[in-house]
């Protein structure tokens, strides 16, 4: 029967290959005809050219011809390249000068994007992150629904006062922590923070880019305009009520929406499983699970010893944390004659049906996942290790008993594995005295495990864990720079780059990252495609692509009802920033929402803001600086944001119309 299966299963992956095949090529077919349509009435070769590629860009992005930032870069290759072919393209010239081809490697919203990643890891390399999470999951519990609204909205209101990807870079590491402690996949997560990054730029008027630049451009075309129908430039706050909208409206899209357009992304590593209940099961066929209880203060259990509640519940305590009382999970914390306090919380490792008849045996209470040792005992800190006792080693001939195991090694031997044969809790595995060969199974910290390491008497077997070395002794130098580069964003006219760099080096400089472990931190894959965009954006803005594009669909609209025409205004600025710089963007519609809102009657000033805040509608695609960031974490593929995004964008322009409408 499960030949049968494994037959049809193939057949039906096959099947699958073979339609998504015929829908690329049919799309293929039918983008091939639309951009042949539109670039014949392109009023210029280049302008057709920038357009066939712009098109061609969109194919590779929405189907995953290839990866988006191998996409990016062909595109960037074949733009340098025109500048070889162009007399056979009919060109005088490349499409985009040689000279600048690279530029967007050193742009300024790539090199703050570099910045903000190793301001990222400097905070959460001391540990700040981790707290961060710890107390996010004690208030929000494992809960998705609670989670979602308590990052989302925390990211939002720090990213109406600071750059949105930055916001979005420094929570990355907190959300992944949430997601390893409370089991929820890093996908179902990350997409509404970063989503509500992006619209947190949009609470206040230094909140991102657009909007910074939008009163400088006002008063810029000002100047052309007669007196009485010159623009007020608008204050820090003005934007503030659409803003707060917007991020609601993400945050509840998220909550209510969410179980039906979030992916469910599994990122299981190797380490998370050689350190589960889960390895232990495939491999030595032992159930056991990691459970929080609540040691009330009249329970039986109060005042008994380790050792005298253990072996006959078949249970292991591996964590204890007492009202008023520090955490005890580590080598040196607890050792068998350690008494129960009352009104206590224990980390207990058995199976379901010993931790059952354990908490019915002294009328404790199951805590729902885990709160109270929701950072000691996350997969990132603690788990289960392989341990094998080699020949000569010291330790042969004595019990773990006689060593005090748990005590001197910080190992809660939890099974022995001898001769073939598998021997746990309650089968007095801790008083038998140990051979050359045994196999110790026992739950310790990785601190712990890798101060083992250099002891002879063991052989670790467990060598894929993580080994991360915190540095918490930095985190005065690192919360200084942080807060350094943050003060130079908001306080001065500096370059953000600049700004932001100037915290990064001094994460280095002060020894709260090494140098290499700067260049690890960041994410290369989105650097280059951010970077490779950039030329494509600068062919369509300078080739006069994005102003004919413009005013084709203003023609359309022209006559209609001012909302509309408002409308019309606010969508071509979305298209305008999926496929170029927002601030690109921007420069390119506002002088042109100026006269099409005088033109129609309507308020130049609001038809500017709108065209300032619909850059920010950027979900449908991985360009946005925040979404190229999440997409590698998350493991988002195009057609994930796609299909979040969609309802996003619509809901983004909805919202901002109806609120800039009631609000002005």
């Amino acid at each position: 029967m499960s030949r049968i299966s494994r037959i049809l299963g193939v057949r039906l992956k096959k099947v699958k290959l073979r339609k998504l095949r015929s829908t690329k090529w049919l799309a293929g077919i039918i983008f091939t005809t639309f951009c042949w349509y539109i670039t014949g009435h392109a009023p210029s070769t280049e302008i057709a050219w920038v357009t066939g590629l712009l098109i061609f860009t969109i194919y590779l992005f929405v189907f995953e011809i290839v990866n988006v930032d191998e996409a990016a870069i062909t595109i960037m290759v074949l733009l340098g390249v025109s500048s070889l072919l162009a007399p056979s393209m009919g060109l005088e010239q490349g499409l985009v000068d040689t000279q600048h081809l690279f530029d967007g490697f050193a742009s300024n919203a790539v090199m703050s994007i570099i910045a903000v990643m190793i301001i990222g890891a400097g905070l959460d390399k001391t540990g700040m992150m981790s707290k961060v999470a710890a107390y996010i999951l004690h208030v929000g519990g494992s809960s998705e629904s609670r989670i979602i609204p308590i990052v989302s909205g925390t990211v939002g209101i720090i990213s109406s006062f600071m750059q949105n990807v930055g916001a979005a870079a420094l929570f990355l590491p907190v959300v992944s922590r949430i997601s390893a402690r409370s089991g929820l996949p890093m996908s179902r997560l990350l997409m509404p923070m970063g989503f509500t990054a992006i619209l947190g730029g949009t609470v206040t008027m230094v909140g991102s880019s657009p909007l910074i630049l939008l009163n400088d451009l006002m008063l810029a075309s000002n100047t052309a305009l007669p007196i009485d129908q010159r623009m007020q430039p608008w204050g820090l706050f003005s934007v503030t009520p659409i803003g707060l909208a917007l991020v609601a409206t993400g945050i509840l899209y998220f909550v209510l929406a969410g179980k039906y357009v979030l992916p469910t992304i599994s990122h299981e590593s190797s380490t998370a499983i050689a350190g589960s209940g889960k390895y232990l099961e495939e491999v030595y066929g032992v159930d056991y699970m990691l459970f929080e209880v609540m040691v009330a203060e009249d329970s039986s259990l109060v005042g008994q010893a380790l050792n005298d509640i253990e072996s006959i519940n078949k249970i292991r305590i591996i964590a204890i944390k007492g009202v008023g009382s520090s955490m005890r999970a580590s080598r040196g914390d607890l050792s068998r004659d350690l008494e129960i306090p009352p009104n206590s919380a224990l980390g207990v490792l058995c199976s379901p049906a010993h931790l059952k008849d354990f908490v019915d045996a002294y009328g404790l209470t199951i805590q729902k996942g885990l709160r109270v040792f929701s950072e000691a005992l996350s997969s990132a800190q603690a788990g289960i290790a392989e341990i094998v006792i080699p020949p000569g080693s010291a330790v042969i001939g004595k019990s773990a008993l006689d060593l005090w195991m748990r005590k001197t090694y910080g190992l809660a031997m939890v099974a022995l594995h001898r001769d073939g044969e598998t021997l746990v809790e309650g089968e007095n595995i801790r008083d038998m005295p140990l051979e050359a060969g045994d196999t110790i199974l026992a739950h310790t910290t990785w601190r712990s495990l890798a101060h083992l390491e250099r002891d002879r008497n063991f052989v670790i077997v467990t060598s894929e864990y993580p080994r991360e070395e915190t540095r918490p002794n930095k985190v005065g130098w690192a919360t200084f720079f942080f807060l350094l580069a943050l003060s130079m964003v908001l306080f001065t006219d500096l370059r953000l780059s600049v700004a932001l760099m100037t915290g990064a080096i001094g994460m280095v400089i002060s020894g709260v990252l090494k140098m290499e472990e700067a260049y690890e931190s960041v994410s290369w894959s989105t650097v280059f495609l951010l970077a490779s965009l950039i030329p494509l954006g600068l062919a369509v803005e300078t080739s006069g692509t994005a102003k004919w594009i413009a005013e084709q669909t203003l023609l359309v609209v022209g006559g209609m009802p001012i909302w509309i025409i408002q409308a019309a205004v606010a969508l071509l600025a979305t298209f305008f920033t999926l496929v170029m710089s927002n601030v690109g963007a921007t420069v390119l519609l506002v002088p042109l929402a100026i006269n099409i809102a005088i033109g129609a009657g309507a308020n130049p000033a609001l038809f500017a803001l709108t065209v300032a805040l619909a850059t920010s509608n950027s979900f449908l695609i991985p360009t946005h600086q925040v979404n190229a960031l999440i997409k590698g974490p998350g493991g988002y593929r195009v057609p994930d944001f796609m299909r979040a995004g969609i309802f996003m964008s619509i809901l983004f322009i909805i919202v901002m119309l109806i609120m800039l409408n009631l609000v002005f």
